[in-house]
């Protein structure tokens, strides 16, 4: 952003210095703006040219690709502006010297003037706020910068498994003196029926405790449980009376 900023400070300032040379004197007093724009190519005269067709008009086409290349933040238009005000004034510095003969540099205002010099400061002007300028980001820096600015976190990390054998898969023996591996595994016959849940073996019965003893506690062995009356209401069993 400060180089964008200061970039376009000098590529302003430049712009500005090229435009207002053809109204500074050139070469023994005359105007950058009476020399026309055709006599770079066929030859220098000394007529006096139209203003739109004089040297404003290369110098006017530079400030215009300036403003654009700024308000793109395109470093190569800027560039290209700065090279067309340098390319066009020294074309004018060769032309002059071939109908001059030489080129002097006089401090009475003969020879080359001060408009020379605010066009090729402004060229110059122009590079440096090209080289200046940061120019546009890419989507990819702007995307990063954007991720930054949000704080999003960083993708997380895939980490190795630890090495060694599975503990899950490696039977564990029960202290108390069960078999390794799975219970389940070892008290199935077989494979679970969903008609069958509880597995098909037998049903086995177990003694009730209490059940035969008498009234004091001991076992009655030799005694028959007591029977319920007969037919005729009299009872044979062995109750008490």
């Amino acid at each position: 952003m400060i180089r964008n900023v200061a970039g376009a400070v000098l590529a302003l300032a430049g712009a500005t210095a090229a435009v207002l040379s053809p109204f500074r004197a050139w070469y023994d007093g005359r105007h950058g703006r009476d020399y026309a724009l055709d006599e770079l190519f066929t030859g220098i005269s000394g007529a006096r040219a139209d203003l739109w067709w004089s040297l404003l008009l290369p110098f006017a086409l530079a400030a215009l690709l300036t403003l654009v290349g700024l308000v793109l933040r395109s470093r190569l238009l800027v560039a290209l502006a700065g090279l067309v005000v340098l390319g066009f004034t020294v074309l004018w510095m060769v032309r002059v010297g071939q109908y001059e003969g030489s080129l002097t540099v006089g401090g009475d205002g003969a020879g080359l003037g001060d408009g020379v010099a605010n066009a090729l400061g402004g060229g110059v002007l122009l590079l440096l706020g090209a080289l200046v300028m940061s120019g546009r980001r890419r989507k990819r820096e702007r995307r990063e910068d954007r991720r930054e600015d949000v704080g999003e976190a960083e993708e997380p990390r895939a980490y190795a498994p630890p090495a060694g054998p599975d503990p899950r898969a490696t039977p564990v023996s029960d202290p108390y003196g069960a078999p390794a591996g799975d219970p389940r595994e070892a008290s199935s016959p077989g494979a679970y029926d969903p008609y069958d849940p509880y597995g098909s073996e037998p049903t086995r019965t177990f003694d009730v405790p209490g059940q035969g003893r008498d009234r004091g506690g001991e076992w009655d062995r030799g005694r028959e449980p007591d029977q319920g009356p007969d037919q005729d209401g009299t009872g044979t069993g062995s109750g008490p009376r």
